[in-house]
């Protein structure tokens, strides 16, 4: 690994989305914070931690601590010729506020007096690349203008071209039903059709003999985490598709990472074949998402400059409200790292937009595509008066009521439609970012509406980890923080806090136009009553809520016969992301779900198992939202007082298949019986053994979960998901040899359980098929009696 020199921290999360007008732009270089860095961009030892800088209002030289932030630009700090280089925008505030805010940057650039930094200081701190932003950034203000010829100008035209466009033509209607959409429902029948060639073909049964209601409806899914999620997933989707299982497939979800793998599938880049995903991604994510040369190279050079801020201007010049901020740049820097080919001439415009997708499903080749997001829904607590104050009481039944009803809100979109299960209701997905008022898009003077919101929007809310609540973000460094000694009593605050923690975001969430605005009296009852009346729906990356997108597919409708779940988490065990879903199967009366799947509660009771299961049994989803998360707590908190031995030997079990861990290849089965007793059902049997799969063949049997967690595998030395550095979450380059380390352990993995899904799959469609032709045998029956009784009997 060679030793170079970049920007540190504040240049790859700040500068970059100050470059191109996110919400860090009005932050200014007068604080420059530049140390070295190796490739991954980890610190070298022996870094200079400052760094002399001309700072040209006042005049003199500074020495600035390189652990200090930037100061945060006011409007004084602003000179007089500090103004936008835009034209006057006559839409309002959105786009004289990104224009303001990328001129404020150049000059703050500009105020770097490069020349006084001595050639050999430039050499050892300053990257070579740096003295370069100014001309880069100039570059990009000249794209941006609005003048008659700029590129902008070129944009906001085909904007409101209904030939390029043909969505701002069409009027948009918010549909409220629990229901599938018509366009899924069809989609279903065409699918089967593919499914049932394919299944005969997995199954190495005659093609005749298979009849489309026997065929399982399979639902596969990944999990978040960012780059690793990606490439861990596309590695495991490239084994089931190399199998002959993903033919057979109707449904994928994803969740952050694992989102980005579907857009890329459904994309002229990734072709619809995982093989040439995998060729693409290691062409393209061997560079930092945020390096700058790289990506301000794209956002100012034909054709790719176009092909990235056409979703900029058409956001800010559609939306006068519009708010552009770190996700939505996130997801620009993450579009220019992955929907760019190699050579970056061939860009598609076709691959920017979600609705495009539909043209691989017209036939039903294809499995239908979920990407997820949450709202996190945080009533607000009203202000109490000075008789309020006098009654303690009343104060803690309102904290205490605002904890319980902070939950997150599961949106999904496929193709076809971006729906809520809580608001159940939704729009066609080519109308996300339009404005909704009483139900119906609205409508520009031209008669025409801002086209659909481009994918590397969607890509920034999916991935959007970093928008987190401060309870998630210190969970992530409690451990350290524990470790530390003098550092207990810190942990005993916050963690007596984490009722108020968990509701603020340090990051705000990116938002879209709420489609549900003004429609209050046709929600139902459970949907939140402030929801009707945001303008904007803050959406997240869903992983805050489950690391696993398994709400979307046990929706009614689905009706998912085996869901098949590809598990790229950190901490896998701790978090168990697959029981989180016993109470939410519990409080929507699903039938079917296999209750206590997951991880084994080895340090839990199984009295508290039970209650943890049994307190999803709410009136509304904020009630079952707080008790899940009490439980969760408290199960977590249990875990870590575990001793390193006990941990130790855990993680030396878990690495083979038994009863007491889970192994690489794990199948638990439901039950669609009712409960006609108080007490709790035992948790569902893991199945381990070929003679258990009786229990998938019985007539009662329900959803079969057959779960994939990425563990080590001794067929592939070196490679730990929890201790290899690149398989970080935070980590944005992975180079080639990293890909084909995680191909061969994803590979490995799925061989060590593809005769046990194989198995389950047969077991399920032999049970669908005998449940048919026991069907059919009850309606010959019932036929024969009817005969029977309008002809008479002929022997008396």
């Amino acid at each position: 690994m060679s030793r170079q020199l970049i920007c540190s921290r504040w240049i790859y999360r700040r500068a970059v989305p100050l470059l191109i007008g996110s919400s860090f732009a009005y932050g200014t270089f007068t604080h420059t914070k530049l140390i070295t860095t190796d490739s991954r961009g980890k610190p070298w030892p022996k870094t200079p931690q400052i760094i002399t800088q001309q700072h040209e209002s006042a005049g003199e030289t500074a020495i600035v601590d390189a652990d200090l932030e930037p100061a945060p630009a006011s409007a004084t700090d602003l000179r007089e010729d500090d103004v936008p280089l835009f034209d006057a925008d006559p839409d309002g505030g959105a786009w004289a506020s990104l224009s303001a805010r990328l001129s404020g940057a150049q000059s703050a650039l500009n105020a770097i007096q490069w020349s006084h930094v001595g050639e050999d200081i430039t050499d050892l701190i300053l990257p070579r690349w740096a003295s370069d932003l100014p001309g880069y950034l100039t570059k990009l203000q000249c794209e941006l203008e609005m003048a008659p010829g700029s590129l902008a100008e070129e944009i906001w035209q085909e904007a409101q071209d209904p030939l390029l466009n043909p969505e701002i033509a069409r009027i948009a209607q918010v549909r409220i039903s629990r229901e599938l959409c018509t366009e899924e429902k069809l989609f279903r029948q065409r699918r089967k059709a593919h499914t049932a060639r394919a299944l005969a073909k997995y199954l190495e049964i005659p093609e005749e003999d298979v009849q489309p209601e026997d065929v399982p409806t399979i639902a596969m899914c990944g999990s978040g985490g960012g780059l690793r999620a990606l490439v861990a997933g596309t590695s495991s989707y490239l084994s089931a598709q190399e199998r002959g299982l993903y033919d057979c497939v109707t449904y994928t979800a994803g969740v952050s990472g694992s989102c980005w793998l579907q857009a890329l599938y459904y994309s002229t880049l990734g072709k619809q074949n995982y093989a040439t995903l995998l060729a693409h991604l290691k062409q393209r994510i061997g560079t930092h998402i945020a390096y700058p040369p790289a990506a301000l190279g794209l956002l100012t050079a034909a054709p790719t400059n176009k092909f990235l801020l056409s979703g900029i201007v058409e956001k800010v010049k559609g939306n006068p409200a519009a708010v552009f901020g770190l996700v939505d740049a996130y997801g620009v820097l993450l579009a220019a790292r992955l929907f760019v080919p190699r050579g970056e001439l061939g860009v598609d415009s076709r691959n920017l937009k979600v609705s495009s997708q539909q043209e691989y499903l017209k036939d039903g080749a294809h499995p239908l595509p979920i990407y997820t997001a949450v709202r996190h829904e945080i009533p607000i607590i009203e202000k109490e008066s000075g008789a309020d104050k006098s009654q303690p009481t009343k104060s803690q039944t309102t904290d205490e009521k605002a904890r319980k009803e902070s939950w997150f809100q599961w949106f999904e979109s496929t193709p076809y439609e971006f729906w809520s299960e809580e608001l159940e209701a939704g729009i066609p997905s080519w109308s996300v970012g339009r404005q909704f008022h009483n139900g119906i898009g609205s409508v520009r003077d031209n008669g025409y509406s801002v086209p659909e919101l481009r994918i590397p929007f969607m890509l920034g809310i999916w991935g959007s980890a970093f928008c987190a609540t401060l309870s998630h973000y210190y969970k992530e460094i409690r451990p350290v923080v524990k470790s530390l000694v003098g550092f207990g009593g810190i942990d005993d605050l916050l963690e007596e806090r984490n009722e108020e923690l968990v509701k603020v975001h340090p990051i705000e969430p990116a938002s879209i136009p709420n489609y549900v605005l003004g429609l209050e009296n046709q929600l139902p009852p459970t949907a939140a009553k402030s929801i009707s009346k945001s303008v904007d729906l803050e959406l997240a990356d869903a992983g805050m809520s489950n690391n696993l997108p398994i709400y979307p597919l046990l929706r009614p409708g689905r009706d998912v016969d085996v869901l098949i779940a590809f598990d790229a988490s950190a901490d896998i065990k701790n978090e168990n992301w697959l029981s989180v879903a016993d109470g939410y199967a519990r409080q929507r009366g699903i039938k079917g779900w296999p209750l206590g799947a997951g991880w084994p509660r080895n340090n839990t009771p199984d009295a508290a198992a039970v209650k943890e299961i049994d307190v999803a049994e709410a009136a509304s989803p904020q009630q079952a939202a707080g008790k899940i998360a009490d439980a969760r707590e408290s199960r977590r908190q249990s875990a870590q007082k575990e001793s390193s031995e006990t941990e130790k030997e855990e993680n030396d079990d878990q690495r083979t298949t038994g009863n007491s861990e889970l192994g690489y290849c794990n199948v638990w089965v439901g039950t669609t019986l009712e409960r006609t007793v108080s007490s709790e059902p035992p948790p569902s049997k893991l199945l381990t053994d070929p003679s258990d799969e009786w229990e998938l063949m019985d007539p009662n049997a329900g959803i079969a979960v057959i779960y994939f967690p990425l563990l080590p595998n001794q067929e592939v030395e070196g490679v730990d998901p929890n201790t290899s550095d690149f398989l970080s979450t935070w980590n944005f380059i992975y180079t080639p040899e990293d890909i084909e380390k995680v191909v061969a352990l994803a590979g490995a993995n799925f061989r060590a359980g593809e005769a046990q899904v194989k198995r389950t799959v047969r077991a399920v469609y032999q049970r669908k098929k005998e449940k048919r032709l026991a069907s059919e045998r009850r309606a010959r029956m019932r036929k024969w009696r009817r005969h029977l009784k309008d002809s008479g009997d002929h022997f008396q």
